[in-house]
């Protein structure tokens, strides 16, 4: 709940709200360090560790994060892989209706349709992962014009087969399509980074402990280079929402050139 709100925010709201939890270890450990009634016992708890044993924590952190950076990268190829093979079907359909002997104006219209309600209607709809009725009727509507037996004496076996091949693929790269808006972000992933992220802060910490300008400076850079590692992440985090999600260009463009002046 609390990620889908954070993701929700403008940018520079998320990279504000993920600092905030940086700059608190930050300050408080610094604070720790130097306050002459808290530093003696920081002091006990801390001299003597070697720096080596908290590579540990770094490593696991670095793992985790390139695996959640991953996952973001692959679904936001996945919907683009997905989108244009929308496109690249739906373009088959119409080729193949314009190309057949028979007249197939039908399922230009059904068509046409289709990608009227995805466009106008649908794709809004995916950043609240949800999907349209209207669109699931149209594409229903398509599949009926092309399943229509008399297609097969009119045009031929192959070429019926090639639309319904056509067609069965377009139902398929829209399941996929909605399937990965509707996919939730796992919380606790995002929650074991932050983890991860806060105790690698104190070792810094700990480790600088004697020099509290180098432990400072260490502690800042390192929070900077999480927050922006971790705020590009979370932009990609859902393909269909926010600032870099993947948008409908591919199906417009197709559907200006198939039917133009249409929209």
């Amino acid at each position: 709940m609390l990620l889908g709100l954070w993701l929700d925010q403008p940018i520079w709201l998320m990279f504000t709200l993920l600092a905030l939890p940086f700059a608190g270890v930050v300050v408080t450990v610094c604070i720790l360090t130097n306050l002459r009634w808290t530093r003696p016992a920081v002091l006990w708890a801390g001299t003597g560790i070697v720096p080596a044993y908290f590579t540990a924590i770094s490593t696991l952190l670095a793992l985790l994060t390139g695996f959640v950076a991953s996952d973001a990268w692959e679904r936001q190829r996945q919907a683009a892989r997905v989108v244009q093979a929308e496109r690249v079907n739906a373009r088959g359909v119409y080729d193949l209706s314009l190309a057949s002997a028979s007249d197939m104006s039908g399922i230009r219209a059904a068509l046409s349709s289709y990608l009227d309600a995805l466009i106008k209607d649908e794709w809004p709809r995916m950043s609240e992962g949800a999907y349209s009725n209207g669109a699931g009727q149209a594409l229903s509507h398509l599949l009926e014009k092309v399943a229509d037996p008399t297609i097969s004496a009119e045009a031929g076996t192959a070429t019926h087969a090639a639309l319904l091949g056509a067609v069965m693929a377009l139902r398929a790269a829209r399941g996929e399509r909605l399937a990965l808006a509707d996919a939730k972000s796992d919380e606790s992933k995002w929650v074991t980074l932050l983890v991860l992220a806060g105790l690698t802060l104190v070792a810094i910490g700990l480790v600088h402990i004697e020099q509290p300008r180098a432990q400072a400076t260490t502690m800042i850079m390192f929070s900077v280079a999480m927050i922006t590692t971790l705020g590009v992440i979370a932009i990609h985090e859902r393909p269909f929402d926010g600032p870099m999600a993947v948008s409908a260009a591919p199906l417009q463009q197709a559907r200006s050139v198939m039917f133009p002046g249409a929209l």
